[in-house]
């Protein structure tokens, strides 16, 4: 194990504070104490980072009194105080005080860990416009002689080029700036992100205005984005002068355009806000991002000149759970609103897709096989929106039910009602005769009574079906529209070639399993469809998935035999494995760490309000380890062949396709013993758990991967 399992640490997230303290004007006795108070809180919460509003040891608002220099030495003397005090606490502190260097006096911001000083930031643009007067006060950093300064008795870098970086932390480097800094276009915390900053933290002031709160979000939010980096926020709160001016201590942190955590604005009381960082995230996103490193090389000169100030990062040693709010369903947001606009999107990004591939080819027909499933009902649903908007009759949608051994009345019958409803051209082909033919042709045992269901029995079938669907398209001049979904063809769950991999077109191929579950209960939801075509989606949507290729053992008929979550895992976590694997490029252990914190308790966290409290499920590590190596296995293993060789298809979410020209281009051949390896050696066993035997492993069967990784192996 790299460190304890269930510790943030161990997964490359470090935990931020900010902190608004009362304090009083030019009272540094006092507002140090209200300070060391909130950074013992944030010690406790095993905080690494924890930022203070800008000028916190003296207050903002003193104005002139900043020229006093009794104000002046109090404010020294007491941060003297509070460096002391921080040599017993967790998190590196970031706290603003006025300072005098070569007869100069800057706006600062000090940056202690540990009863040390690292190094000391002044503020790059002092606003002197409406309410601000700051230069008639302060020094620009722009004007400061020194590079280096003496304070408390020590030599301490100095300048807005400093970037604090934990040696023994990875991704773990700071940079600070000071309130106006942001406001500005092209802000110091830009050319300190292209320099590798991860963290930017900005001690502010920032009376309040109307509007302004929503002006702040859209800085912080721009700045982290742009910069792919964390961005904490300071405002200063109770106890500021209110000669002209209000304060409404607004505290803010982003990461990468999200919002983490944010203060309550206008309270009576000090608070401290506190998030976790994805340092990994923020890592494989430049890395991934070429447009960014670009920027870093168009910048070199200023790049090159930013200093680094390197400490070790005590990391604590507990168990630290992960605050962070981490989403069942990567694909499908739980806020309603959010989830309605996702889910138009994605729907409507299949349909003008589908549209332009008819008229730039000058096809006006669709062939379609319909199982009762889920796929192949988002792609009829989708042709069939795609017809009525190129002013097409649906009856140009020829959809076929192709019934084989082990089709069950309920889809068999799901497929009939949704195809009537919908108004499409409905046929129906049993396909075991031709299965039989082919059976007796490879002299399959089951042409001889035999019950073998194996792979060949299954592909057969699939096989049949798709030659069926292309020879029908040839005959009346018609596009075969793939049905297959991006969890499929991540799992390798699919018949290759001659089977449902194959299309001239699929709208579902970059859309996982779970987003299609709610994009059909939004199609319900939002009234696509009339009432007919909702109540046999909505049947549709409480069938078992199942590739239904193997009868049951009884002889039972009316439900599906098989279930894919037994063989491939619960789709689910899947698509959880799936996006965390693929978007990010995350350690399996880390994303075992999050699917628990998402699926370890379901009366933890937000349940999209669609999704049934039945279906609402939970995982405990074991099973979280079982279906993650199943998925690791299948994925960078035995699948990729398929995934090279895929339909066109549209790419519908920022989570990603697998299109070989798009999202994911990878060797057909690789091993996946480096992604085993690393779960088995640091993913534990729950604390209640006793280890199981050791599985034997058997002889490894040179069979070729065309035909061991179909859609049942």
């Amino acid at each position: 194990m790299r460190g304890r399992f269930d510790s943030i640490y161990t997964h490359q997230f470090i935990r931020a504070a900010v902190c608004v303290p009362a304090l009083r004007v030019a009272d540094p006795e006092f507002n140090v104490e209200r300070m060391l108070g909130l950074a013992r809180r944030a010690s406790e919460a095993n905080v690494a980072v924890a930022l203070f509003p800008e000028l916190g040891i003296s207050a903002y608002s003193n104005e002139d009194l900043f020229h006093q220099d009794a104000l002046l030495d109090a404010s020294k003397a007491t941060l003297e105080k509070l460096v002391a005090a921080s040599a017993e606490l967790t998190p590196v502190l970031i706290v603003g005080a006025p300072l005098r260097f070569d007869a100069k006096l800057f706006n600062c911001a000090v940056i202690i860990y540990r009863g040390q000083v690292l190094g000391v930031a002044p503020k790059s643009y002092l606003p002197n416009y409406r309410e601000f007067y700051e230069q008639r006060q302060f020094t620009s950093a722009r004007d400061a002689v020194s590079r280096e300064v003496s304070l408390l008795g020590q030599r301490v870098p100095f300048g807005n080029d400093l970037i604090f970086e934990a040696e023994n932390v990875e991704g773990f480097a700071l940079h600070v700036e000071i309130c106006e800094d942001v406001w500005t276009p092209i802000p110091p915390s830009t050319y300190a992100a292209l320099a590798g900053a991860t963290v930017l933290a900005n001690l502010s002031a920032s009376n309040i205005t109307i509007g302004k709160a929503a002006y702040r979000h859209s800085l912080c939010a721009s700045q982290s984005a742009k910069c792919i980096a964390a961005y904490l926020y300071s405002a200063a709160g109770p106890g500021e002068s209110t000669t002209d001016l209000a304060w409404d201590g607004h505290a803010l942190i982003y990461e990468n355009n999200e919002l983490l955590a944010e203060a309550e604005r206008f309270a009576n009381r000090e608070q401290v806000i506190t998030a976790d960082i994805d340092l990994e995230r923020l890592l494989q996103d430049r890395m991934r991002t070429t447009s960014f490193n670009d920027s870093a090389g168009d910048c070199r000169e200023r790049v090159q000149a930013i200093r680094r100030i390197r400490f070790e990062f005590r990391v604590p040693e507990s168990e630290i759970p992960l605050q962070r709010k981490i989403a069942r369903f990567p694909y499908v947001p739980s806020e309603p609103r959010e989830r309605d606009q996702r889910c138009f999107e994605a729907y409507n990004i299949q349909v003008h897709s589908l549209l332009q591939r008819l008229s730039s080819t000058g096809t006006k027909r669709v062939v379609i096989g319909v199982s009762g499933g889920l796929d192949s009902t988002q792609a009829l649903i989708v042709a069939a929106r795609t017809v009525d908007r190129m002013g097409l009759p649906r009856k140009n949608i020829l959809a076929y039910t192709m019934p084989g051994f082990a089709t069950s009345e309920l889809t068999l019958t799901n497929a009939r009602r949704l195809m009537k409803a919908l108004g499409v051209s409905a046929g129906e082909m049993d396909i075991r005769p031709a299965c039989q033919q082919m059976f007796r042709d490879i002299g399959h045992p089951f042409s001889r009574g035999k019950k073998v269901y194996d792979v060949t029995f299954e592909n057969v079938q699939a096989g049949e079906r798709t030659s069926h669907l292309f020879r029908l398209a040839n005959q009346h001049n018609a596009l075969v529209l793939g049905t297959g979904d991006l969890s499929e063809l991540a799992l390798g769950w699919m018949t290759y070639g001659v089977g449902d991999h194959m299309s001239h077109y699929n709208v579902n191929v970059s859309v996982p399993k779970t987003l299609i579950q709610y994009l059909i209960r939004w199609v319900i939801s939002s009234g696509q469809f009339d009432a007919a075509a909702n109540a046999t989606l909505q049947a549709i949507l409480e069938t078992e998935i199942s590739p239904e290729l193997v009868p049951h053992a009884d002889g039972d008929s009316t439900r599906p035999a098989q279930k894919t979550a037994e063989k491939i895992g619960p789709y689910e976590l899947q698509d959880f494995n799936l996006y965390f694997i693929t978007r990010y490029g995350f350690l399996p252990s880390k994303v075992a760490f999050l699917a628990r914190q998402a699926w370890g308790r379901k009366d933890r966290g937000d349940w999209p309000d669609l999704l049934p409290a039945n279906q609402r499920h939970e995982y405990d590590l074991e099973a979280i380890k079982k279906w993650l190596e199943v998925f690791l296995d299948r994925f960078f293993k035995i699948s990729q062949f398929k995934r090279s060789a895929i339909p066109n298809g549209p790419k519908v979410g920022s989570g990603g396709s697998l299109s070989p020209r798009g999202d994911w281009r990878a060797p057909s051949d690789s091993e996946a013993e480096v992604w085993l390896k690393e779960l088995r050696e640091n993913v534990p066993l729950e604390k209640h758990q006793t280890p199981r035997a050791k599985l034997q492993k058997g002889p490894k069967l040179k069979i070729p991967r065309a035909v061991s990784a179909s859609r049942s192996g």
